[in-house]
């Protein structure tokens, strides 16, 4: 591989965007491709960002020869699918969260990704987050231990609409989506396996199909618990919130900035070379392969958070 690396982004919509914008920021690479179901926005993107080439079709763009790595910002349901297909063709690849939406077919993936050797991460911005990062580094040094957390995960989705305000192809999930993110955090961050996990639903959306309320209980092996609170029925305040309850301190996340318990901001900004978690998360995307290492967030380090998730979908179903 050249010292420059290509990046072929499929779902260039509101999230896909993010990372475009991250990746401007790391030196060596390239954006060279761009996959969307939507071509004429895809253009519109790739003349934005300087991608010279466009299309609908995901093989077209694993068949080109500079192309090394890629990012999936593409519906939940197929990032299994098409992360193996990435994989399958030699790529690198990064898909963002959730890589699966079974427990089988998350396994499946591992297996690809043992099989074929590229790097293979998952979209987990939590672990990245230099509000996360803070506390995590407190845990490591051994300053701070976990006895709770209480996290909200509330938007106002009654339609499929995305970030942008526009129109979604494919119908967004609280368990297998938002779920996940808290589900991997709370382990990552007591370092402990989750051993308990209970779950109740709301009522299901008559056209969506979906739940659109959602409670989540865990208890890790070290004996931390966590309360999560999931809703795509709040007309409020937006977004997911961390409430870190140890025994030196309560901690408030709210995406990349941090608080204390009397809501006095803690200073995060020496934490990392940036205060945007998704341009952090792909930083050590193209880190890892260029070191050709296995990265923070690889598919084996979060498979157990889809364990746990698909645990949780035997008891709604």
């Amino acid at each position: 591989m050249s010292e420059s690396i290509g990046i072929a982004l499929a779902g260039p919509g509101a999230f896909g965007q993010k990372h475009l914008d991250a990746l401007k920021n790391i030196a060596g690479v390239r954006i060279v491709s761009l996959i969307g179901r939507n071509l004429e926005q895809a253009k519109e993107v790739a003349a934005k960002y300087g991608a010279s080439h466009v299309t609908q079709d995901l093989a077209e763009s694993l068949a080109r020869p500079d192309v090394d790595a890629v990012i999936l910002c593409t519906p939940t349901q197929i990032h299994a699918a098409q992360t193996i297909q990435c994989l399958r063709a030699g790529k690198h690849v990064q898909v963002e969260i959730p890589m699966a939406d079974s427990w089988a077919d998350a396994q499946a993936l591992v297996r690809a990704q043992k099989e074929t050797g590229r790097v293979a991460m998952v979209g987990h911005t939590r672990r990245f987050n230099p509000s996360h990062q803070w506390v995590h580094r407190n845990i490591t040094a051994g300053k701070y231990n976990i006895q709770q957390m209480d996290v909200q995960t509330y938007f106002f989705r009654r339609t499929n609409i995305n970030a942008l305000g526009q129109p979604r192809s494919w119908t967004d999930h609280l368990l297998w989506h938002h779920a996940a993110h808290t589900v991997d955090l709370f382990a990552y961050q007591t370092g402990s396996p989750i051993v308990k996990a209970n779950a109740l639903q709301g009522p299901m959306h008559p056209e969506l199909k979906i739940a659109m309320d959602m409670s989540i209980q865990l208890k890790a092996a070290n004996g931390a618990i966590c309360t999560l609170s999931l809703s795509f029925n709040n007309d409020g305040p937006l977004g997911t919130f961390f409430r870190y309850i140890g025994d030196t301190g309560t901690y408030i996340a709210r995406y990349d900035d941090l608080f204390n318990g009397k809501e006095e901001k803690i200073d995060v900004s020496k934490v990392d070379v940036s205060m945007n978690g998704i341009e952090l998360q792909d930083r050590e995307f193209i880190a890892a392969i260029r070191e050709g290492r296995e990265p923070n967030a690889s598919v084996h380090r979060v498979l157990d958070c889809y364990r746990v998730l698909g645990e949780l979908e035997q008891q709604l179903t």
